[in-house]
Formats: C-alpha cells, sequence, structure tokens
C-alpha cells in the first residue's frame, strides 16, 4: 500500500496537480480500498490538523512580517545594508546578502525574500552593478536561504509543530548558523565579484555617522529579532504569543512611528496575509491526511528498518537521511516537504543520536535548498520569472554558491554546538 500511495503521489505531481490536492487523493486507497478506516476520519484529520495553538504563530508571523513590509522598513533596510556592505567587492550582491539577513527577522519566507529583492535589487545589479541576469539571479535567490533559519522562520515554525520540537528552541538554534550562512555567501560573493570584475556601489566605506543615522531609521526593525530572542529567554511568551505581540509591534510601527501604514496598505496587508495562509493551512490539512494513513501503514517504522538495515553507523544514516530530502526538495515545495518527509525521517534520525533541535536546523536549510534545484525549485523559478533568467543559465551561475552551502552543510553537520550552543545557554 505505501507503494501505491508514492506512486499516486508521483503520478499527481507528474501530471501538474497542485500539490495539496496530490497530498489528499495520494491517501484515498487507505480510506477506501483497504476498510480499515473509514473516509470520514479523512476530514477529521483535516480539522483536527488545523486546531492546535502552537500553529496559531503561523498566521501571527505572516501577518506581522507584511505589516513591517507596509511600513517603508524596508526601504530602510536597504538603505542600512548598502552602508554596511556596498563598499565591497561585489557591491549590491553583497547588500542583497545582508538585506537577506535582516529581512529574515520580518518575512519569515524565503520566496518572500527572494521575490521582494528580484523586484527592488535585481534592475539596478544589472544596469549599474555589472552583473548579468543569471549572476544577479544566483545571488538573490541564494541569499534568500538565510531567511530559513533567522527567526521567526516559517519552516521552523512548521517543522517544530509537525515534530512536536520546540519552536522558541529552533528559533534560538537558528540564529548562529543563520550569521554563519550569511559571511560564507558573503565570502563567496567577494571571490566572484574580483573574478568577473563585479565593481563596488560605494566608492568608499561609510562614516560612523551614517552608518548611526541609518541605523537608527532601521532599529525598529532591527529589534524584531531581538525581542523575540528576550521573550524566549525570560519566559515572556511562547511562539504563538510572540506572534501575537509583533502583530501589535509592527502595528505600532506602522502608524505612530513611521506613520506610512493606513487603510490601504493594512488591507493590502491583510489580504496578503490571508493568501499566504491559506496556501499553508490547505498544504497542512492535506498533509495531515496523508502523515495519517502512511502512519497507518507503518511507514516511518519501515523506512527505518530499512535505513538501518543498510547500514547502523549514525553519520552514514544522516548522510542517507539527508540525501533523500535534497532529492525530495527537488520535487516538493518548501512547506509541504517539511510536513509531508520530516516527520517520516526525524525518528530515524533521533533514534541514531542526533538532537531533533540541531536536526531541525540542518532539514530546514537543505530543504529549502531544495528550492533552489531543478525541476520543480519555487525559488530558483520565483527569480528566474521576475529577472527573465533561463534555467540553465542560473544553474550555471549558481554552482560557485553550491559550493558555498555544501561547505556550510559541513560545518553544521560537524559541529552541532553551531545550532545548539545558544538554546543551551538561553533556555
Amino acid at each position: 500500500m505505501l507503494l501505491l500511495i508514492a506512486g499516486l503521489f508521483v503520478l499527481f505531481l507528474l501530471s501538474g496537480m497542485p500539490v495539496a490536492f496530490a497530498l489528499a487523493l495520494a491517501s484515498f486507497p487507505v480510506f477506501v480500498l483497504t476498510g480499515t478506516m473509514p473516509p470520514t476520519v479523512a476530514i477529521q484529520k483535516m480539522v483536527t490538523a488545523t486546531q492546535s495553538f502552537p500553529l496559531l504563530a503561523v498566521p501571527f508571523f505572516i501577518f506581522a512580517g507584511n505589516l513591517m513590509n507596509s511600513t517603508g522598513i524596508t526601504e530602510r533596510l536597504i538603505t542600512f545594508a548598502r552602508l554596511l556592505t556596498g563598499w565591497l567587492a561585489g557591491g549590491l550582491g553583497q547588500v542583497s546578502i545582508a538585506l537577506s539577513l535582516m529581512m529574515g527577522g520580518i518575512s519569515g519566507s524565503a520566496v518572500a525574500d527572494a521575490s521582494m529583492e528580484a523586484r527592488l535589487l535585481g534592475p539596478s545589479m544589472i544596469s549599474k552593478g555589472g552583473y548579468s541576469k543569471a549572476a544577479t539571479a544566483a545571488v538573490l535567490a541564494f541569499g534568500s536561504i538565510i531567511t530559513a533559519t533567522i527567526p521567526p522562520s516559517i519552516g521552523l515554525i512548521l517543522f517544530g509543530f509537525i515534530n512536536e520540537v520546540s519552536i522558541g528552541r529552533l528559533f534560538l538554534a537558528g540564529i548562529v548558523p543563520g550569521i554563519l550562512l550569511t559571511v560564507t555567501l558573503m565570502a563567496t560573493a567577494w571571490i566572484v565579484a574580483k573574478r568577473s570584475g563585479y565593481a563596488p556601489d560605494l566608492t568608499a566605506p561609510p562614516t560612523l555617522l551614517q552608518l548611526w543615522s541609518s541605523f537608527k531609521e532601521s532599529i525598529w526593525a532591527l529589534a524584531f529579532p531581538v525581542i523575540l530572542i528576550i521573550g524566549f529567554r525570560f519566559g515572556f511568551f511562547t511562539a504563538t504569543e510572540a506572534g501575537a505581540f509583533l502583530v501589535f509591534y509592527a502595528l505600532f510601527v506602522g502608524f505612530f512611528v513611521y506613520r506610512e501604514l493606513n487603510m490601504t496598505n493594512l488591507y493590502e496587508a491583510i489580504k496578503g496575509s490571508v493568501s499566504d495562509l491559506g496556501m499553508v493551512m490547505l498544504l497542512i490539512m492535506m498533509a495531515a491526511v496523508l502523515g495519517y494513513a502512511v502512519t497507518i501503514e507503518q511507514g516511518p517504522q519501515r523506512i527505518a528498518a530499512i535505513v538501518t538495515a543498510l547500514t547502523s553507523e549514525p553519520i552514514a544514516i544522516l548522510t542517507l537521511v539527508l540525501l533523500l530530502l535534497l532529492l525530495s526538495g527537488m520535487f516538493l515545495e518548501g512547506a509541504a516537504n517539511i510536513l509531508l518527509v520530516t516527520p517520516i525521517v526525524l525518528p530515524v534520525l533521533i533514534q541514531a543520536g542526533y538532537d531533533p533541535i540541531h536536526m531541525g536546523i540542518l532539514i530546514v536549510t537543505l530543504i529549502n535548498i531544495g528550492g533552489l534545484t531543478p525541476p520543480v525549485g519555487v525559488i530558483m523559478f520565483t527569480v528566474c520569472g521576475i529577472l527573465d533568467v533561463k534555467t540553465g543559465e542560473f544553474s550555471k551561475a549558481s554552482l560557485p554558491y553550491f559550493g558555498a552551502l555544501l561547505v556550510f552543510l559541513v560545518m553544521l553537520v560537524a559541529f552541532p554546538a553551531l545550532s545548539l550552543f545558544v538554546p543551551d545557554q538561553l533556555m
């Protein structure tokens, strides 16, 4: 039955069916053909999947991110990132990576970050920075991966929810890897810029006065993730309560600090949040049905048995699981991958002796890397569509950054303390 489920799911995906409906229809045989479970159970699973207090964090953070983007804070962050890094080789490419680090604390979505930067920075990188379209797309797409680790990452929220792992600890665990990934990508962009002759955007480093002035303008956005860390450390709120608080924080900043949020912008933020949330919740509901069907058929146990039969070495088990996740990331959108695949593979990794918090950061990052690869790389198609770049050209320009990500992943696997130090110290 598991092979039938997998076969139907792949068939539906290849036919072009939306992922959410492919998830639901692939579970159809378990509830109809086997007779072990009535079809009404599938409906119950759809409903109960949405009845979760931790899951409330998703709409709150999505809405807060859209509100912050409607306050004019994005332009202020671009100015600050340009002063910090625009004088380095690579110019606007370096600015885009630094901006991704800052935007990670606001948008929580790699696709949203890549889309925004492709529209705001892409044309200038091509016309002024000397970048080709493919090189521009590569820098912007790979920089957006930083958003997957910096709180409040939607991917980490979904991972914590579906696998019953502390979302607060996951948020804290993503801080150091996010900064490390930023440094790794900036170093790679610098090397590429030196070889390709990409000029700096600024002729000289900024003065301290210029940096301080820009920092003050951006402080309300930069404080966004800091509030999360302080709140989790001192137990002021859970992840869900933090999301609710940050919605009011964003409303306060928009209406009373920058005074750029009006009723029209508020309506657009609500409209965008409802659209984003509808997609995520539909995936959660349908993944819950398929996940239940796979559980009935003892899918996790069988996969664990197959992996442990192949090898008992923890590092070999981790390698096999990571390759599986990278492969699935090439075909599934990130949220669907987290909801569908991680509940199956995480127990295998825990049994092999790995920490679920450490694995959460590694897995969510790796799944987002799948968004950069054919044939169904959502991030890749988003950036290439906006900048009118062919996927073959994008893949060629991406090779140095894939190498940088490989180095980063090896460091993350070899040194678990990169992920665990902050949550172990603060929680």
